[in-house]
């Protein structure tokens, strides 16, 4: 529990995360209250979940991400909230930090971003667009509120100054090749439908340069040869993600036209 009084609510959301939930939950025990807002998960996520006396337990139909971390913040009962993934984890010191942090009486700060350290499967992932990678999960729930113009890497409008903590989060987002692939996939078609929602369209040469050049900016530009092999996988997977988005867009424009 905090070491002071200030509370804290520690918040997930969840679709088959059998292998995450367990650590996750355990790696937050140090909140006044866990809630989970799980999408309906048909793997054993859920059993997993019912086992935590101590966890609050939603289920809800998933829409997109936006719109499920948004009803997940409404249900936390304090102010100071830790929104994780379920494929991250707080060390030691990170939760030092935090805990020193929201307890602190010259906090001036509502919102906090973490550094995070990719972690192909066990291994750090020094480079390839990872190394500056950071994201709010630290904040003041009356300070702000998601954005409905994303629904997929969502972002968090904060209503006063911002702060980063020295501590970084480790994100095990890479299971294995096909998990990731996925991944992508997935957050590719997710950002087709934001961009045609917009009105953008979808070009041939969007196909060729887009992904091109986004392999080469992660693997050339911000160092993805220094990881070896791995720094090529992530690389084209993240490359790949680009592709299906426009593959997307141009399903979705032919959809609308018929």
């Amino acid at each position: 529990m905090p070491e002071e009084n200030t509370k804290i609510s520690a918040l997930l959301i969840t679709f088959n995360e059998q292998d995450n939930i367990e650590d996750v939950l355990a790696n937050l025990d140090f909140a006044d209250e866990i809630i989970v807002v799980d999408s309906f998960s048909t793997d054993n996520t859920v059993n997993l979940i019912k086992k935590h006396k101590n966890v609050t337990l939603l289920q809800r139909k998933f829409v997109n991400y936006t719109d499920q971390k948004a009803f997940a913040l409404k249900q936390a009962t304090n102010d100071w909230i830790i929104f994780l993934d379920a494929d991250e984890r707080v060390t030691p010191a990170l939760k030092s930090e935090i805990l020193s942090t929201i307890n602190s009486i010259d906090i001036t700060a509502v919102a906090f971003y973490f550094l995070r350290t990719f972690m192909f499967q066990n291994e750090v992932l020094r480079f390839s667009g990872w190394q500056s990678d950071k994201n709010y999960r630290l904040f003041r729930k009356s300070k702000v509120y998601f954005t409905q113009e994303r629904i997929v890497h969502e972002t968090l409008v904060v209503d006063g100054v911002s702060g980063t903590l020295k501590n970084k989060l480790l994100h095990y987002s890479f299971k294995n090749y096909e998990d990731y692939k996925g991944k992508m996939l997935k957050y590719g078609r997710m950002k087709a439908i934001e961009e045609n929602k917009k009105g953008k369209k979808a070009y041939w040469f969007h196909f060729i340069f887009r992904p091109s050049y986004k392999f080469f900016n992660h693997y050339i530009l911000r160092l993805g040869i220094l990881d070896g092999k791995k720094g090529i996988t992530i690389c084209y997977l993240n490359a790949l993600g680009v592709l299906e988005r426009y593959r997307e867009m141009k399903r979705l424009q032919q959809s609308s036209s018929l």
